[in-house]
């Protein structure tokens, strides 16, 4: 294998989680390209040498560059990290589709991100499958998730994650790539598990800043948090997951980081929705953006499709898309027919 200052990575996407990646794989001495989609942006990250909006506090090192080139960040690269919203993937597949083309032998890639594609209810892998170059794509391509805030990651705060793919060679290499002594890597095989894991947990963390906002106490946010990954689980499985990869990082670890941490910024939402805000202006004023919204959208359709029962995604939506009052959506979940713990599986 070649040194690390040899190995080249390309992070797309600048936003908090993205611009940690690229900050990630820099301090590893891998030579690392943040793409972004402006001149305008790539010359104010380099010129103040961090990431300001995104996450202030974080020199870049000398052996990370910003740039607008997509041509540029993808030439040679060992490792290609789609670290966008998941509304983007796509979009940022099909552009970087004709440069990855041209590649004899194609890099890894990686999705860093957490949701599912709203019209097609598609994994992001699967996103990524249908957009990019077909030669061994199946076989290069991973995900990252996990209980992986953006500003403690970045911080060298001790943390995990775990990469999943179908390939275990892919995921081994990517592994390699990026765990560091305070960001340890795990492998996984269910890709389907560890992706809905990661995108479906936003859905609980929603509802957790919710609880939180309306004092409703530890008990409540317990019960609320168990039941959530009873529901993940049950649609995990219906779409061929294994049961226990909820138990792992990309789902319990995910779950508790998510619902619990300030920096989570679905669980804010929830916490304002809780003071009576509207859904709208909230996510006008916010930078980045909570997945958990379009997620629960998306979850609701594809419970329906697996003929899944997931009422706490159900009242989520109402509160969310019909504006039902947040104390109404409680009484309902609470006045349901009482049943066994584990039905469903």
């Amino acid at each position: 294998m070649s040194k690390a200052g040899e190995q080249k990575v390309a992070v797309l996407g600048s936003g908090s989680w993205g611009t940690t990646l690229a900050l990630l794989c820099a301090r590893k001495a891998l030579n690392t390209s943040l793409w972004v989609r402006s001149l305008e942006e790539a010359s104010e990250l380099s010129s103040g040498k961090e990431n300001h909006r995104f996450l202030p506090g974080h020199s870049f090192p000398p052996n990370l560059k910003v740039t607008a080139d997509l041509e540029e960040a993808l030439d040679s690269c060992a490792l290609v990290i789609f670290a966008a919203p998941s509304g983007e993937l796509r979009h940022n597949a099909q552009i970087a589709r004709p440069y990855l083309a041209k590649r004899a032998e194609p890099p890894i890639i990686l999705s860093a991100a957490k949701g599912l594609e709203m019209e097609t209810l598609l994994r992001m892998s699967e996103v990524l499958e249908q957009e990019l170059p077909e030669a061994k794509r199946s076989q290069t391509i991973c995900v990252l998730s996990g209980p992986n805030l953006a500003k403690e990651v970045a911080a060298n705060k001790p943390g995990a994650t775990v990469i999943a793919g179908k390939s275990e060679a892919t995921c081994e290499k990517a592994q390699n790539l990026i765990m560091t002594p305070t960001f340890r890597v795990y492998t996984n095989r269910d890709i389907i598990g560890v992706e809905l894991g990661g995108a479906l947990k936003n859905i609980i963390a929603l509802g957790a800043g919710l609880a939180d906002g309306l004092n409703a106490g530890d008990n409540a946010k317990g019960a609320f948090m168990t039941r959530g990954m009873a529901e993940i689980g049950r649609l995990g499985v219906a779409a061929g997951a294994d049961p226990l990869t909820f138990l792992g990082l990309a789902g319990l670890g995910d779950m508790v980081a998510t619902c619990a941490s300030p920096f989570s910024r679905n669980r804010y939402v929830g916490q304002e929705l809780a003071k009576g805000r509207n859904l709208n202006q909230i996510r006008a004023e916010m930078h980045q953006v909570a997945e958990g919204v379009s997620t629960t959208a998306a979850a609701r359709r594809m419970a329906q499709k697996y003929g899944v029962e997931m009422p706490i995604t159900e009242q989520l939506y109402l509160l969310l898309f019909e504006n039902k009052n947040p104390l109404a959506a409680i009484t309902d979940l609470m006045m349901r027919e009482p049943t066994r713990e584990m039905y469903g599986f």
